[in-house]
């Protein structure tokens, strides 16, 4: 579930045309948002797509969501049912579908490696579903784990949903959103960044997330267009994937349309056989030369010897295949790193052959090759080289880094001294901390990281004068520090605080945190989407450090207050929380429905004189003021010692069987209206806290406003705070 916010489209509980009462906000997304309703006529859960409001009045938004409402014409267990768009008196648009109870597979991806028995078990389930899409010639186009749901946890009963940039394939039809690229960059498939898409699109997303589940981890695709490009040109690593799900991801995922399996009844079939159904043939596929079309690609170090290259025609998919663009040689670079602009950028699939003779290996276009030693994983390599000789050579280093290479032998427009030229750099970078080489023809990329100040400035001065041979490109590897600057966590910190002030409980100093040490962050936070969210953010910079956020969760209310709370410092005093109505002490502030608490103060010995006002802050949103109040005015720490010295109680609640209380002494019980955290804040101050008294109950906003203009005059000398929670059981 998301928190609600005070500027969403629907409230809990609003009711849409007098039917769907909102229940709960599932999540939100960049044009609309998505919620849980029940129909109260039937009783029936559903889910609510509502476009955002500055999207209800434009033509083409408006378009998806009828597209997407079309979609209910395909029928099946494992495609969510769609209903119809309504519209609000006040202009939004919003479509009625079925709720699926589950987790989604992304929050599955979330939490590790899923077992490959349960991925086939999907693929199977998915791939059912998208054969009755991509047989009415409908192609979802975004397939990645937030689009599918596990109905009851369960891999067997997935569903798929959000048809929202679903392109009908049939002639003449428009896609809803352009020929541009539509999806996700991790899971979407190589020609889809030119716009191109078929039903063999689909296969590669729902291949590319089988794998990223199994791992664990979602795929990493570079950190810019020009790395997405030359990512989606090779295939996915599937090292360490058992069969059958490694051959199947392999034959899904083939970077070239005509190399996958073409339909998902190929999918199926395979599924259905165990890996026995092999429609393509074991070796990477590379383009085949001009008059060569005999010719056997030699295999990858990794596979076994080649198998000849005829194989069976394939089935025709559900739409037109997209043609790869043809190039020269001298436009190599140029075409393999071409980049479209889409939105945050995106990339054009080209190919072809280069060069006028026969050459003695096929074809590779383009002819990359990636090699990277990470600091905490294996070293690998793949792509192409041009000789036997080069392919040892480059596979015996990696091995003897204890990691794997796949490398096919393969033609391409390359200096003749490339082979040379690659390993003279790989002997230059092995010093490095972490590295990757990436190679499109004769221009390379290296980045990685060093701690050695000294090697830097040697490599930075060799490829700032030139690159071995006939290589040219970016060299950017980055000086690295042993230590996390604190200030690096604390400009996290300050984008992530949504309900008050965050600190590192553990901060280290100017120095900062050393490779072991822990991160530990305290405070409060406005919802568990916000912790989940700071705790990836600090990962991202922490390295392998310990990221604990041990913040509390807090209501609107509370996270109200918390933002106008003054700096000041804690104070001795300290808080007793009793039930009134067994006399048992509660040491964890948590009462049930029905019981009665009674909270006592504990004024510490060396406090004798100012004022000290106590308030409850409600989970309704409303303000309690326990003391002072119209029937409890005095709160001058002089008057409530009454005389005493040393450490004295001060009841600021009472027992409800008292009858003695006054006007001012405020009991009460818990119901059910108002189940959840509420704070109680005690603030010492030299003079009274406000001008004048405040209502025995008043909103947050009103307290807040006056909180803060009294905060600025520096009364307060301590706040101290105390959350305590009501629950049913």
């Amino acid at each position: 579930m998301t928190d609600p916010r005070p500027g969403d489209a629907f409230q809990i509980g609003d009711v849409l045309n007098n039917t769907y009462r909102i229940e709960a906000l599932l999540g939100r997304g960049g044009t609309s948002d998505v919620y849980r309703a029940r129909n109260e006529i039937s009783g029936r859960l559903i889910a609510i797509k509502v476009l955002k409001a500055e999207f209800s009045g434009n033509e083409d938004f408006l378009v998806l969501m009828t597209r997407e409402e079309e979609i209910r014409e395909i029928r099946h267990d494992a495609i969510v049912r769609y209903s119809e768009n309504h519209r609000t008196s006040e202009g939004l648009v919003y479509l009625v579908m079925d709720y699926i109870e589950g987790p989604g597979l992304d929050a599955r991806l979330k939490e590790g490696p899923m077992p490959a028995e349960d991925l086939l078990t999907l693929c199977k389930r998915v791939g059912e579903g998208l054969k009755v899409a991509h047989d009415r010639s409908i192609v979802h186009r975004d397939l990645s784990p937030d689009n599918i749901i596990l109905r009851d946890g369960d891999p067997a009963k997935a569903v798929v949903i959000d048809f929202g940039i679903a392109k009908d394939t049939n002639p003449g039809a428009e896609t809803i959103v352009g020929n541009e690229f539509a999806g996700k960059y991790a899971y979407a498939a190589p020609e889809q960044l030119s716009g191109n898409t078929d039903a063999r699109s689909d296969i590669y997303s729902l291949g590319a997330l089988l794998l990223a589940n199994f791992r664990g981890k979602k795929p990493e695709i570079g950190n810019n267009p020009m790395e997405v490009v030359k990512n989606k040109t090779m295939p996915l690593d599937t090292t360490g994937v058992p069969e059958p799900l490694k051959g199947l991801v392999d034959r899904m995922t083939a970077p070239l349309p005509d190399a996958r399996f073409q339909s998902m009844d190929e999918v199926l079939a395979y599924i259905a056989s165990g890996g026995a159904s092999d429609a393509l043939s074991d070796e990477t596929v590379i383009v085949s030369p001009p008059k060569a079309a005999e010719t056997t690609p030699e295999p990858a170090v990794d596979t076994p010897a080649a198998k000849p290259t005829s194989k069976p025609e394939p089935k025709k998919p559900a739409a037109a295949k997209a043609k790869p663009a043809k190039g020269s040689s001298a436009g190599l670079i140029a075409a393999a790193l071409a980049v479209v602009v889409i939105g945050g950028g995106a990339a054009a699939w080209f190919g072809g052959v280069f060069g006028a003779g026969e050459p003695e290996f096929p074809a590779a276009v383009p002819f990359s090759l990636i090699i990277s030693d990470p600091e905490n994983a294996a070293a690998t390599a793949s792509g192409f080289v041009p000789s036997a000789q080069m392919q040892d050579a480059l596979s015996k280093r990696i091995t003897d880094l204890g990691g794997t290479a796949s490398l096919t032998l393969a033609s391409g427009d390359i200096a003749e001294s490339w082979g040379a030229d690659v390993m003279a750099v790989v002997d230059d970078v092995a010093a490095l901390d972490d590295w990757q080489l990436s190679l499109v023809g004769n221009e390379a990329a290296v980045s990685g990281s060093t701690t050695d100040a000294d090697l830097l400035a040697r490599l930075n001065e060799k490829y700032d004068a030139a690159w071995p041979g006939a290589l040219s490109g970016t060299f950017d590897v980055s000086l690295t520090s042993l230590f996390l600057d604190a200030v690096e966590v604390e400009y996290l910190l300050a984008q992530y605080a949504d309900c008050g002030p965050l600190k590192q409980a553990s901060y280290p100093g100017p120095v900062g945190y050393g490779p072991e040490e822990a991160i530990l962050i305290s405070g409060t936070l406005a919802g568990a989407s916000t912790v989940e969210a700071l705790q990836e953010a600090i990962e991202d910079i922490a390295d392998e450090r310990f990221v604990v956020i041990d913040a509390e969760v807090l209501n609107p209310t509370l996270c109200l207050v918390e933002n106008y709370l003054p700096q000041a410092p804690t104070s001795d005093i300290e808080i007793v929380f009793t039930e009134g109505i067994r006399g048992e002490n509660v040491p964890d502030g948590r009462f049930l429905v029905g019981q009665n608490p009674v909270i006592d103060l504990m004024i510490p010995e060396s406090l004798t004189t100012g004022y000290i006002s106590t308030s409850i802050l409600d989970v309704s949103g409303n303000v309690f003021h326990l003391l002072p109040n119209n029937g409890r005015p005095d709160n001058s720490v002089e008057t409530l010692r009454e005389g005493r010295n040393g450490k004295v109680p001060l009841r600021v609640t009472f027992d409800m069987d008292n009858l003695e209380r006054n006007e001012g002494e405020l009991a009460f019980t818990i119901d059910a209206s108002s189940l959840g955290k509420s704070k109680i804040l005690v603030l010492h101050s030299y003079a009274p806290l406000f001008r004048q008294m405040r209502p025995r109950q008043e909103s947050a906003v009103g307290f807040t406003e006056a909180l803060s203009e009294r905060s600025a005059d520096e009364l307060i000398q301590s706040l101290d705070s105390w959350i305590f929670t009501t629950a049913e059981e």
